[in-house]
């Protein structure tokens, strides 16, 4: 492989590896604040003790974060140094942006956090809990405002500096307000929102079907489940607001995710299809006629660009954006089929002795990080042939000195201490999830914790989950 497409798959492994962990922290932040918020009102302990519970699961996911955060910045030193050149003022301003505003914040609270239960007032304890809730959330603003401004570019002039081109501020504020932030970042928050609630979902879930730490659970439960389902309803709208941003400002973009090839009014709306570049055309496609124009315009009969407007090397990769795209809206929709269940049938109680769905809801932590992986992977691969829109193409963004065998040799490196990071991170996650919350005696550790469980409730006829009835019963 030459050395644009290693580089490439390089940043792939690490952006997608690092983005298993700021959506999560951003949820649990979020579901913490939630917690140690209803306890000060009203004073039960049981708030308490799933707060100091979910703080552990929270530190350990927060420290793999950031350790998998820093290869990703000395990458653009490295691996992209042209680029570094091209938007340094852009992009540096934007990472120091969450240096100062996010990440001190979140560091410097966050002691306070984990080892402040019995330390401070319990009000001070919520103050820092938001705190580095939003330090986490500053985290998204900044890094999504970078990436908008690669996607959408405003704010800036070309200026050339011995010969060398590059796009300084003329306009900080729209560089932050491009014309694809808000929008953007409004969907990377209700996403990390529904991931948070799912992940709380998923063990208060399988506590249940358990039968721990029952009061616990049941409450935490309950709070994730409507926590998630109202983060999974909103996100349908968020997405229709930010797919009318795409096709205004990257047209070809939303072409290759429906696999519109020709410009044409009463463009259909894709369920599924598969795109055929020879024949410029999606066969076997399922669609709605209309709807697309209708999403986009208001009107059945506005025309909607297709591909047939781009040449060739200006197109995105059309299959790869297409399921990517399509692979994200549906996992989005059986989250939000899953979440809305679930609600529906925490009515009166009834989802506690609900076991089918107690186990979806175990399993669907599974669908939240495919759908947050599968949006942010989408909306990269859409952006090709660009790396910036419009002005850097990313052939033309690597670093000329790297020679190909190192970038391999990195790529090799990086894959076994993350395969080692990631089971250090599942193992130890999992020991505190078979732990579970405080509250006394609790009967011993299930052989396997919460991950053998799992996998027993895969199978209705394992011997666990058979002898968990008989002793309901």
């Amino acid at each position: 492989m030459d050395v644009v497409t290693l580089s490439r798959l390089q940043f792939a492994l690490t952006a997608m590896f690092h983005y298993l962990f700021p959506p999560l922290s951003i949820g649990l932040g979020a579901l913490l604040v939630l917690m140690e918020g209803a306890y000060l009102r009203t004073g039960d302990k049981d708030w308490e003790r799933l707060a100091r519970f979910w703080t552990k699961v929270f530190a350990v996911n927060f420290a793999v974060g950031v350790a998998t955060g820093i290869v990703m910045e000395f990458q653009f030193g490295t691996n992209w140094s042209t680029y570094s050149r091209f938007v340094g003022d852009v992009f540096g301003s934007a990472l120091a942006a969450e240096g100062i505003f996010a990440f001190f914040l979140e560091s410097g609270f966050l002691a306070v956090l984990v080892f402040g239960w019995d330390r401070v007032s319990k009000e001070m304890h919520f103050t820092a809990t938001t705190l580095v809730a939003l330090g986490a959330t500053f985290s998204a603003v900044w890094i999504v405002v970078a990436n908008s401004w690669q996607q959408t570019p405003a704010g800036y002039a070309l200026v050339a500096h011995g010969g060398v081109v590059r796009a300084e501020i003329t306009d900080f504020w729209a560089m932050v307000f491009n014309p694809s932030s808000v929008e953007r970042l409004v969907h990377v928050l209700l996403g990390a929102y529904a991931l948070g609630g799912a992940f709380v979902a998923s063990v208060s879930a399988f506590y249940v079907l358990r039968g721990r730490h029952g009061a616990l659970a049941r409450k935490s439960l309950t709070l994730a489940v409507l926590f998630s389902a109202a983060a999974c309803l909103a996100l349908p709208l968020s997405g229709d607001t930010q797919a009318r941003t795409v096709a205004r400002t990257q047209p070809a973009k939303l072409a290759a995710f429906e696999g519109l090839y020709k410009t044409s009014a009463h463009a259909p709306l894709s369920l599924i299809g598969l795109p055929d570049d020879a024949r410029q055309e999606t066969r076997f496609s399922v669609a709605v006629p209309g709807l697309l124009s209708f999403l986009v315009h208001g009107r059945a009969d506005a025309a909607v660009t297709g591909l047939d407007a781009f040449p060739a090397r200006d197109r995105p990769p059309v299959a790869a954006s297409f399921f990517l795209y399509h692979g994200m809206v549906g996992a989005g929709m059986l989250l939000a089929a899953l979440f809305a269940a679930a609600a529906w049938r925490l009515r009166g109680g009834r989802l506690f002795g609900d076991r089918r769905l107690l186990r979806a809801l175990v399993f669907g932590v599974a669908v939240a990080f495919a759908a947050n992986q599968l949006g942010w992977v989408a909306a990269e691969v859409g952006r090709q042939p660009w790396i910036v829109y419009g002005l850097l193409r990313t052939k033309d963004a690597v670093s000329r000195s790297v020679p190909a065998a190192y970038v391999a040799a990195s790529i090799a490196m990086f894959s076994v201490i993350y395969a080692l990071l990631f089971a250090v991170w599942v193992t130890v996650l999992n020991d505190k999830i078979a732990h579970g919350p405080d509250e006394g005696p609790q009967p011993a550790h299930e052989p396997g914790g919460w991950l053998g469980a799992a996998g027993e409730l895969a199978d209705p006829g394992g011997a666990s989950l058979t002898q968990a009835k008989e002793d309901e019963r």
